[in-house]
C-alpha cells in the first residue's frame, strides 16, 4: 500500500509519560484602564503588556473603514521594508510559538495561602506538572510533580480537575497508569498510591473533593474495566487511611455522566451534577442533593435544579458556603448562564442577579471554577465572579443579599477560574495584549476596588515579551449571515509588521480559523500562533459561527440539527464579508480547523466554493463513523447537532468529494481516540484518488491535539508553506522544507 504519512525528520515514538492533554480556555479582549490608586507590581512586568503599538491604538472596537493597504501605506516610513503579503520575516518564529506558550490546567491555594498550578511544558513532550508558586516576589516558583509524574486524567478524554489540594497535600491523578496518588507539597518524599493498580488506563479519576470527616476521597470515576466504548461513569470514595488500597466505594450512579460532587462545611451533605444520553451537559443536565449517613453512604436524594419538565436547563458548579447554603449557575429562562441559590426548606432555587451574560462556560473539561466567596466575619454574602457578553469578559463582585454587581476595573478581557483568599482575588485572566496568566488582585477594605495587582505565572516565556511590537490586536466584528437579520461575530487580525508595508493596492491572503467544539467559542486573546500567520502578512479571523458559546442559549441552539450548514455558511460569509470590506483577496482564501473546525474545514471545501484550500487538524470526514467509534461523552453528540439519520451522509465530506476542487493538507495524531486516524487516512486517499493536491502528516504519540513542541512546530510551519506554495505563490522567509505533495510535486 502506498504510504499515507508524510514522513518528517521530526516524526518520533514518544512515551506514554511524554503525552500529555491540556486546555487552556480564553475569551475575547477588553482594555480596561487601571485606576489611579492601583499599583502594578510583579514577577512578569504586566505594563509591557497594557499599551498596543501606537500605529493599532484605534484597531480595539471596530474593524476600520480604510483598506489594509492605505493603512500600511499610510504609515510607511523610510525604514519600512515593500514586500508582498505573505513574504514577511518575522521573528515569531514556529519555534517560538512551539515552545514559549505554556497551558494552564487548574490552580488552588494550599493552607499556607500559596497559589499551586498546573502547567503543561511542550519542551517537556508535554508533561503536566503542578508548581507552588513563590510568597514574596523575589522568590522562584518551585515543582511539585517529580520528573517522573506526570499530572493528567484521561476522564472523558478531555481530563480538568486531575488534582486536589487540601491544607499542605495534593492528590492528583498521574498520567501514566491513571492511578490516584497523594503527595505532600513541603515536605518532599514520593507520591503514596491510594487507588488500585488496574495496568493501564482503565480506570480515571477527576474533579474530586476531601471529605475530612470520613477521612476519604470523593471522586468522579470512569471505569472502563468492562466496556472501553462505553465506561461506566459513578462517583466514588477512597479512603485514604495509611496503605489502604481498597476498591473504592460507589456512592452515586445510575446515571450517564456526573461532575462536580460537592461536600457542605458539616459532611452532612453532597451535591454534584448529573446528566444522560443524548444531552451533552449544556444541553439539558440536572443539580441533586442528599444526605450522608451515619456509615458515610449517600441517602434521601432532592433534585434541585434541572428535574421541571416544563423547563430547560443546564446547571453547573454547585458550591456550598461556609453557612451550608448552596449556590450554583443555570441558564433557566432567560437562556443565559445566571448565579443562583437553592431555598431549602421549599425547594425553590432564587435567581441572585439576572443578566443577558454567561457566567460560566460549556462543561468540556472538570474543574470550572468561575466563581468563589469572598468571606467577612464568617459570612459569605459577597461572590467574586465574571460574567461573558459579546465576546468580552468582566470581573466583579456579587452582593447576594443586594442583588447587585459591582463592576472592578482589570486590563482583562478574558477572565476564566476565579478563587478567594480573605481580600485577595486569584484570576487567570488574558486579553488582547497580554497572555494568559494567574493574576493577584487586592481589593480594598470595601471590595470595590484593586489596590495591587501581581501577576504570578504567565503563560508566555520572558523571551517572548520582545515580540510586543509584533503583535497584531484583534477587532470584534459582526457580519450578516445567510438567515435574514441574524449576526456572526468573530475576530478580525489585521496583517501587521512594524518593518513591512505591502506593495501598493495589494490586499493580503486570509487564513479563516473554525474553532473546535463545536459548542464553544473563540476568544481573541493574544495567541502566538495567530500572531505567526499576521506577522508575515497574513489576515487572519477566528470565527464564531452560530452554534458558539458566549452569546447564550439562543444562539447556541442555531447549530442544532444544521452541523454542516449553519457553520460552513457563516464561515464562508464571514470571508465573503472581509473580502467586500477590502480587508482580503477573495483568490487568497484559506480555511483551517482542529477537531470539529477541522469537519467544518473539510465540509465548507467540499458543500462551497469559497476557499481556495484548507487544512485540517485532527478534523471529521465521515460522520457515521465518528458516531460510531468516538468515546462515550460524544457518542450521541450527533444525535442533536444533525438530527436525521440520513443527514450523517449528507453532511459527510468524505461522501462528495467529487465537489471538491482545491488542495487539503491533514494533520492527524495515531493515538486520537476521539476523531480516529481512519477519518483522515479515508479522506486522504480519497483526494489523491481524484487528482487534488494532498498531504498527510500523521505524528506517532499524539492523541486529540498536539502538546509536543516539535509537532507544534512542523504543524504550523507546513501549512503556511502549504498555502503559500499552491494558492499564494509567494515566498516564505523561513528556512522550512516542504513535505512532499500528492497530485502537485
Amino acid at each position: 500500500m502506498q504510504s499515507l504519512v508524510a514522513i518528517t525528520p521530526l516524526r518520533l515514538t514518544l512515551t506514554a509519560s511524554s503525552t500529555t492533554l491540556s486546555y487552556s480556555l480564553h475569551c475575547s479582549f477588553r482594555f480596561f484602564p487601571f485606576r489611579s490608586n492601583c499599583s502594578i507590581s510583579g514577577f512578569i512586568p504586566l505594563s509591557l503588556f497594557l499599551q498596543p503599538p501606537k500605529e493599532q491604538r484605534h484597531h480595539h472596537h471596530q474593524i476600520s473603514s480604510r483598506s489594509i493597504s492605505s493603512r500600511s501605506m499610510a504609515t510607511a516610513s523610510a525604514n519600512t521594508i515593500i514586500a508582498p503579503y505573505g513574504s514577511w520575516k518575522s521573528p515569531i518564529t514556529a519555534d517560538v510559538v512551539a515552545g514559549a506558550e505554556k497551558r494552564l490546567g487548574g490552580m488552588a491555594l494550599d493552607g499556607n495561602g500559596s497559589v499551586i498550578w498546573l502547567e503543561g511544558r511542550p519542551k517537556e513532550a508535554g508533561r503536566m506538572v503542578l508548581v507552588k508558586g513563590p510568597i514574596e516576589p523575589t522568590d522562584v516558583p518551585s515543582d511539585i510533580t517529580l520528573p517522573e509524574f506526570s499530572v493528567r486524567t484521561l476522564a472523558q478524554e478531555y481530563g480538568g480537575g486531575a488534582f486536589t489540594v487540601y491544607e499542605n497535600v495534593v492528590i492528583f491523578s498521574h498520567y501514566n497508569d491513571q492511578r490516584l496518588y497523594m503527595q505532600s507539597i513541603d515536605g518532599g518524599g514520593s507520591p503514596v498510591p491510594i487507588s488500585p493498580e488496574y495496568g493501564g488506563h482503565v480506570v480515571c479519576y477527576a474533579d474530586g473533593v476531601v471529605d475530612k470527616h470520613f477521612n476519604r476521597f470523593i471522586t468522579v470515576r470512569e471505569d472502563h474495566r468492562e466496556s472501553s466504548l462505553n465506561p461506566s461513569t459513578t462517583i466514588v470514595s477512597i479512603d485514604l487511611e495509611s496503605g489502604s488500597l481498597k476498591e473504592p466505594k460507589v456512592l452515586v450512579s445510575g446515571n450517564d455522566f456526573y461532575a462536580f460532587p460537592r461536600i457542605c462545611p458539616e459532611g452532612k451533605r453532597i451535591a454534584w451534577v448529573e446528566w444522560s444520553h443524548p444531552n451533552m451537559h449544556w444541553d439539558k443536565a440536572e443539580i441533586w442533593v442528599a444526605d450522608i449517613s451515619k456509615n458515610g453512604d449517600v441517602c434521601n436524594r432532592i433534585c434541585v435544579a434541572g428535574c421541571d419538565s416544563t423547563l430547560v436547563e443546564s446547571p453547573t458548579e454547585p458550591k456550598w458556603s461556609m453557612q451550608g447554603e448552596l449556590f450554583f449557575i443555570t441558564d433557566r429562562k432567560n437562556g443565559f448562564w445566571n448565579l443562583y441559590k437553592w431555598i431549602e426548606h421549599n425547594n425553590e432555587i432564587q435567581p441572585l442577579y439576572t443578566l443577558d451574560a454567561e457566567f460560566s462556560r460549556p462543561f468540556w473539561v472538570f474543574g470550572i471554577n468561575s466563581y468563589d466567596f469572598i468571606h467577612q466575619n464568617g459570612q459569605a454574602t459577597l461572590i467574586a465572579c465574571s460574567y461573558r457578553q459579546k465576546g468580552k469578559s468582566y470581573l466583579g463582585i456579587l452582593d447576594t443579599v443586594l442583588g447587585s454587581f459591582t463592576s472592578i476595573d482589570v486590563p482583562f478581557t478574558d477572565i476564566n477560574d476565579i478563587i478567594t483568599k480573605d481580600r485577595c482575588l486569584y484570576i487567570v485572566a488574558a486579553s488582547s495584549s497580554h497572555p494568559s496568566s494567574i493574576v493577584k488582585l487586592t481589593l480594598d477594605g470595601m471590595e470595590l476596588k484593586v489596590v495591587d495587582l501581581t501577576t504570578i505565572w504567565c503563560s508566555s516565556s520572558l523571551d517572548s515579551l520582545h515580540f510586543k511590537p509584533y503583535i497584531s490586536l484583534p477587532e470584534i466584528i459582526e457580519f450578516p449571515t445567510e438567515v435574514q437579520g441574524q449576526k456572526a461575530y468573530a475576530y478580525f487580525y489585521p496583517p501587521f509588521n512594524p518593518l513591512y508595508d505591502a506593495t501598493p493596492g495589494e490586499k493580503p491572503p486570509l487564513l479563516l480559523k473554525s474553532h473546535g467544539g463545536p459548542t464553544s467559542e473563540s476568544h481573541g486573546t493574544l495567541d502566538l500562533s495567530i500572531q505567526y500567520w499576521t506577522s508575515r502578512g497574513w489576515a487572519f479571523v477566528d470565527v464564531n459561527y452560530g452554534g458558539s458559546t458566549g452569546y447564550g442559549r439562543e444562539y447556541r441552539e442555531r447549530l442544532l440539527g444544521n452541523w454542516g450548514i449553519v457553520d460552513v455558511n457563516d464561515c464562508c460569509s464571514c470571508a465573503q464579508f472581509l473580502v467586500d470590506s477590502g480587508k482580503a483577496d477573495g483568490e487568497q482564501l484559506c480555511i483551517t480547523g482542529r477537531s470539529a473546525g477541522g469537519y467544518t474545514t473539510l465540509a465548507a471545501l467540499a458543500f462551497s466554493q469559497t476557499f481556495k484550500a484548507g487544512a485540517s487538524l485532527f478534523g471529521v470526514a465521515d460522520l457515521r463513523l465518528l458516531k460510531e467509534s468516538t468515546h462515550k461523552f460524544e457518542s450521541r453528540y450527533l444525535d442533536n447537532l444533525l438530527g436525521a439519520e440520513k443527514n450523517f451522509y449528507d453532511r459527510s465530506p468524505i461522501n462528495f468529494v467529487e465537489r471538491f476542487s482545491c488542495p487539503v493538507i491533514l494533520f492527524q495524531g495515531l493515538e486520537d481516540k476521539v476523531v480516529l486516524p481512519d477519518q483522515a487516512r479515508k479522506i486522504y486517499m480519497a483526494l489523491q484518488e481524484k487528482g487534488l493536491p494532498v498531504a498527510l502528516v500523521e505524528y506517532e504519540g499524539e492523541q486529540h491535539g498536539f502538546r509536543k513542541a516539535e509537532n507544534i512546530k512542523f504543524t504550523i510551519e507546513q501549512q503556511m508553506l502549504f498555502f503559500a506554495r499552491l494558492v499564494g505563490h509567494f515566498h516564505v522567509d523561513d528556512e522550512i522544507s516542504p513535505i512532499h505533495v500528492d497530485n502537485f510535486d
